[in-house]
């Protein structure tokens, strides 16, 4: 994988993307790619790092630097980074992080960072009011939800003095887990890998017949919708061999 270098100078820019590069890291050729689509006219060399929890960096120098960035922002939006810019009422995009680690909701990792790292809770309250009485890791079970997917948000308390924030899910956001967990078909997320992967896992095992779609949630997660009559763990266990980095979560209808 080629990257473009840059020198540590004061004439470069730097974008904390809305996408993350862990599991198998696959992402920063991936991510390069795209790179090369977006930029590739343009007087401009990049880097491709990752910063603080996984979150993509790309700092960008040379004559069409500025252009370069915002066309970046455009293309795969930008991390709040500060407490300060995040408004009640206003819609953000991040990730489920530490999954089943508490009981009294989920969290979601937004990229913020200043004052100090924090994460969107998403209340306990808040989803018995959408889902039932059950239990969070019952949800998190039911639902096949696994940290990394990506998950858009409106914030519904900042507490600036305690630097906590809640939030709830949008309109479309419901719209979309309510289609996930209702229209009979078994689902598998996969995150820490590229679709190109998952592509190659299913064709090697045989499985691509049994996958109705494959749609591409961020650059490191796929969702698979299965066949009807196909099961999910049937599927992770076959390809799960071939995607050693990856974590699965699965939508199963009886």
């Amino acid at each position: 994988m080629i990257l473009h270098l840059v020198n540590c100078g004061d004439d470069r820019m730097e974008i904390v993307i809305l996408e993350k590069i862990y599991g198998d890291r696959s992402g920063f050729e991936k991510l390069n790619k795209k790179l090369k689509s977006l930029l590739g006219e343009l007087e401009v060399s990049w880097k491709i790092g990752i910063t603080q929890k996984q979150w993509a960096k790309i700092t960008v120098e040379g004559e069409d630097k500025e252009i370069s960035a915002n066309l970046i922002r455009e293309e795969f939006g930008e991390i709040p980074y500060n407490l300060s810019k995040i408004k009640e009422g206003e819609i953000y995009r991040g990730r489920f992080i530490d999954l089943g680690k508490v009981g009294y909701g989920v969290y979601i990792d937004i990229g913020v960072f200043s004052p100090a790292p924090k994460d969107v809770l998403v209340p306990l309250y808040y989803l018995k009011s959408l889902f039932g009485n059950k239990p969070v890791r019952q949800l998190i079970r039911e639902f096949g939800w696994i940290d990394y997917i990506p998950i858009e948000l409106e914030i519904t308390k900042v507490e600036f003095g305690t630097r906590e924030m809640e939030g709830k899910f949008t309109e479309k956001q419901l719209k979309q887990i309510e289609k996930w967990t209702s229209d009979g078909y078994d689902k598998i997320f996969i995150a820490g890998t590229i679709s190109e992967k998952v592509e190659e896992a299913l064709i090697e095992t045989g499985h691509s017949r049994d996958v109705k779609r494959l749609e591409e949630l961020g650059l490191m997660e796929t969702l698979l919708v299965l066949k009807k009559g196909t099961q999910a763990p049937g599927i992770i266990k076959e390809i799960g061999p071939y995607l050693k980095a990856a974590v699965f979560g699965a939508i199963k209808f009886e």
